[in-house]
C-alpha cells in the first residue's frame, strides 16, 4: 500500500500571479511535441518544413485547450455547468476531456489544412505520433491534482488517497500515463516511421488509443455524478471510445486497400 503524496497544485505563486502544475504539464506536452514534430518534418518525404510546424501546432492548442473543456463540461458535468458557467474557463482545476479535445484538434486539423491546400489526413498523419506526449503529460497534471484515481484495489501498489477515503486504490493516472504516454508513443512512432498507406497512422492512433482507454476504465473509478451508463460497468469513457474504434479500424482498412499509392512518409 503506497500514500498519495499530497502535492501543491501551485507550481508558482508570485502576487497575483499564479502558475499551476496541471498548465506546466500541458505546456511540457506542447514544447516536446512542437520539437518532435520539427524533427518529424526535417525527415525526406515527410512533405512538411520545420518552419510550418508552430503555425500548425497554435492551431492544435487551441483546439485542445477549447475542445478538452468544452468536452468535459457537456460529456461529464452538464449539471454543474448549468448552475455555474464560470467553471468552463478554470482550466487550472482539471477537468479536460480527452474526447472532446479529440473534437476540437480533428477541427482544428480541418481548418488548418484548408488554410495551407493540405488534405484533412495528409496533417492528421503527421502529427498523430505527438499527441501520446501531451495525452502523458496532461496525466501527471491529473496526478498531481489528485483527480481520476482508480477503483479499490488489494494489489501492493495500490495507492491511498486521503480525500477520497482509507481505501488503497489503483493509480490510475500513472496506468495511463505508461500506458497513452510511454507505450503509446512507442508504438505509433513506430509504426509511423515506414511508410504507410494514407491514413493508417491516423486510423492506428485512435484504435490503439480507443482500446486502452476501454481497458483502464475497467480499474478507474467512474465519474461520481455519472457512475455507470449501464450494464453497471460501462462508462462514458467506454461508450466514448467505440466510435473512435471503429472509425479507426475503417481508416485502417480504406487505407490498405487502396494500396501504397498515397503513402507517409514517402519512400
Amino acid at each position: 500500500m503506497i500514500q498519495y503524496p499530497q502535492i501543491d497544485p501551485v507550481a508558482i505563486s508570485l502576487g497575483p500571479l499564479t502558475i499551476h502544475w496541471y498548465g506546466v504539464t500541458y505546456l511540457v506536452g506542447f514544447v516536446v511535441g512542437y520539437l518532435l514534430a520539427r524533427y518529424r518534418a526535417s525527415r525526406p518525404g515527410s512533405g512538411w518544413k520545420p518552419d510550418e510546424v508552430g503555425d500548425v501546432l497554435f492551431y492544435v492548442a487551441i483546439g485542445v485547450i477549447v475542445g478538452g473543456r468544452v468536452g468535459s463540461v457537456l460529456f461529464y458535468n452538464t449539471e454543474a455547468f448549468l448552475d455555474n458557467p464560470l467553471m468552463l474557463f478554470k482550466i487550472w482545476q482539471g477537468g479536460m476531456s480527452f474526447h472532446g479535445g479529440l473534437i476540437g484538434v480533428l477541427i482544428a486539423f480541418w481548418l488548418y489544412g484548408r488554410s495551407t491546400g493540405r488534405t484533412f489526413f495528409q496533417v492528421s498523419d503527421f502529427l498523430a505520433p505527438m499527441f501520446p506526449i501531451g495525452l502523458g503529460a496532461g496525466r501527471i497534471g491529473n496526478f498531481i491534482n489528485g483527480e481520476l484515481w482508480g477503483r479499490v484495489t488489494d494489489l501492493p501498489w495500490g495507492m491511498v488517497y486521503p480525500h477520497v477515503g482509507p481505501e488503497p486504490r489503483h493509480p490510475n493516472q500513472i496506468y495511463q500515463f505508461i500506458g497513452e504516454g510511454i507505450i503509446f508513443f512507442l508504438a505509433i512512432w513506430w509504426f509511423s516511421s515506414k511508410p504507410r498507406p494514407r491514413m493508417a497512422v491516423s486510423g492506428f492512433f485512435l484504435v490503439f488509443y480507443g482500446c486502452y482507454r476501454i481497458l483502464v476504465e475497467f480499474v478507474r473509478e467512474p465519474d461520481g455524478h455519472l457512475g455507470f451508463i449501464a450494464f453497471e460497468w460501462l462508462t462514458m469513457g467506454q461508450l466514448l471510445s467505440v466510435p473512435m474504434i471503429v472509425a479507426g479500424a475503417l481508416m485502417l482498412y480504406f487505407g490498405y486497400k487502396r494500396g501504397k499509392f498515397d503513402t507517409y512518409p514517402e519512400k
